[in-house]
């Protein structure tokens, strides 16, 4: 026998599997892959978010910096060179001569900023409630439902409307302007968190009647350790599924509230502050300020919507 071979009756020795070989076979992967919808969406979310974060970066120009804009740059045609200065703007510019592209760079960081935090607060207050309604139960969860069943009467930009001109006439003056962006993502996350709630809140009037439960009331754990500890992980799933597709909506919601006005301030435009700017000029030929801002804003929110789309159908193994 060489030194190589091994006795018949050796034991073979097999590697587990490494935890992203596994991640790289699972389910949810696999279909990610066979979806050409979900893989184009995810590359133009991916893009626009790298975007916006290095938008200091990627930008050809400051255009909120008063000291690097010509005046006479303004109104100057995509890719054609200005009659005065000679330069030339891959997406034109605007009234004030600042570079559409650059603008809109930035404005994608407040509007994703806003969307995204936003319905991580209505995320957490949603769950919260519906936690609490579903275990508790009572007094508490029809107090709690309806609240949410009177919200769900109004609709969601009113609601988010009502409640930023609120906050905003109680905030003093000076701090106006300093303080729109966080009024406008704490309106639109009182707006949206309904949903949260009403779904979190049917997963654990199931879940608090397991055997599982059980045994950790059994064991001594106390209420809020079972909601958070035990409960929370299994209801998890389709509230990802609404957080994606609601990511969406608090976009356009909040692309809404700029449009009309009520929304982010000038000092801080996002995509909808740039698609009213864009409006005035539509009608008198300078089509490109509100074009390029629009086609954005539409093509952040259908890949959004699309890939939470695909997101419930891969996390609902009944919708495959």
């Amino acid at each position: 026998m060489t030194g190589t071979q091994l006795p018949p009756d050796a034991p073979i020795k097999v590697r587990d599997p490494s935890r992203l070989s596994l991640a790289l076979q699972s389910d949810f992967l696999y279909t990610f892959r066979r979806s050409p919808v979900a893989i184009l969406s995810f590359a133009v979310v991916t893009i626009m978010v790298l975007a916006a974060v290095f938008a200091p970066l990627v930008a050809p120009y400051d255009p909120f910096n008063p000291s690097s804009l010509n005046l006479m740059n303004g109104f100057t045609p995509p890719m054609t060179p200005n009659a005065f200065s000679g330069d030339t703007f891959w997406l034109g510019t605007d009234d004030q001569g600042r570079d559409v592209f650059s603008t809109i760079l930035y404005g994608l960081r407040i509007s994703l900023f806003v969307g995204a935090a936003a319905v991580l607060f209505a995320m957490v207050l949603g769950i919260t409630l519906g936690l609490v309604a579903g275990y508790v139960g009572g007094w508490t969860e029809t107090i709690i439902m309806r609240i949410a069943d009177v919200q769900l009467t109004f609709p969601a930009i009113l609601v988010a409307m009502l409640i930023f001109g609120i906050a905003k006439g109680i905030t003093p003056v000076e701090y106006r302007d300093q303080m729109a962006i966080w009024v406008l993502i704490i309106a639109i996350g009182l707006s949206d968190w309904v949903q949260f709630a009403r779904v979190v809140r049917g997963a654990t009037l199931v879940e608090k009647n397991k055997e599982y439960v059980q045994a950790a009331r059994l064991i001594g754990r106390r209420s809020p350790a079972i909601m958070v500890r035990h409960i929370l992980p299994n209801v998890l799933s389709p509230v990802l599924v609404i957080a994606t597709i609601s990511l969406a909506l608090a976009i356009i919601a909040e692309a809404t509230l700029s449009f009309l006005g009520v929304g982010a301030p000038p000092t801080q435009p996002s995509l909808g502050t740039l698609i009213r700017i864009g409006q005035g000029f539509l009608f008198s030929g300078e089509w490109w300020i509100l074009l390029f801002p629009a086609v954005t804003l539409l093509a952040l929110a259908l890949s959004v919507n699309l890939l939470g789309d695909w997101l419930r159908d891969a996390l609902n193994p009944r919708l495959r």
